[in-house]
C-alpha cells in the first residue's frame, strides 16, 4: 500500500470519526486527491466531490475565484488556492475544501518555478493557504502535491 493510500485511509476514517465531509478542487493533481480517497473503503460517507480546474475558466465559473485574483496574481498563488478551496466547500456542501494549485514542470508558469505548490484548506474557521517546493519529474511533483494535501487533510479534520 503507498504512502498516498496510508494518508488517504487516515484522512477518511477521521472525517468519518469526527462527522465531516470534504471536498476537492484539484488543478495540478487533476483529480488525484479525489482518487486516492476514493480507492478507500468508506469514502463515500465524507466524500462530497471534487472539481477538476485545471483552467483558470473553471477555476473563476465554477470555483468563484474572483477573476482580478486571477488576473493579478496568476493560478499558482496562495490566495487562489484558499478560494478554490473555499469555492469547494460552498459549491459542494463539504465542511472541508482542499485544493491544489502549482507547476508540475516542466516549464515555469505564471512567473512561479517548477515544484511550487500552493495546498489550500478552507473550513467553517476560514481559509488557509501552504506553500511548498517539490524537485522531480512532473509525476513526482503531482505525487507529491497529493501526498501534502491529504498531510493538509488529516490536520484540517484533526483540528
Amino acid at each position: 500500500m503507498s504512502n498516498l493510500h496510508l494518508l488517504a485511509g487516515q484522512a477518511v476514517r477521521q472525517a468519518i470519526d469526527s462527522g465531516q465531509t470534504v471536498a476537492t478542487a484539484e488543478s495540478l493533481t487533476a483529480g488525484m486527491v479525489s482518487a486516492v480517497l476514493a480507492d478507500t473503503p468508506g469514502a463515500s460517507g465524507m466524500l462530497q466531490g471534487g472539481v477538476i480546474a485545471y483552467q483558470n475558466s473553471v477555476k473563476e465559473s465554477v470555483l468563484h475565484v474572483p477573476a482580478d485574483l486571477l488576473a493579478s496574481a496568476g493560478s499558482v498563488d496562495p490566495d487562489v488556492a484558499c478560494a478554490m478551496a473555499a469555492g469547494a466547500r460552498t459549491v459542494l456542501g463539504a465542511d472541508v475544501g482542499i485544493s491544489t494549485t502549482g507547476v508540475a514542470g516542466p516549464d515555469a508558469h505564471d512567473g512561479k518555478p517548477v515544484g511550487r505548490v500552493y495546498i489550500g484548506i478552507a473550513t467553517a474557521a476560514g481559509t488557509a493557504a501552504f506553500e511548498y517546493s517539490f524537485t522531480g519529474s512532473r509525476p513526482d511533483i503531482r505525487g507529491a502535491a497529493c501526498a501534502a494535501a491529504l498531510e493538509r487533510l488529516l490536520e484540517a479534520l484533526s483540528a
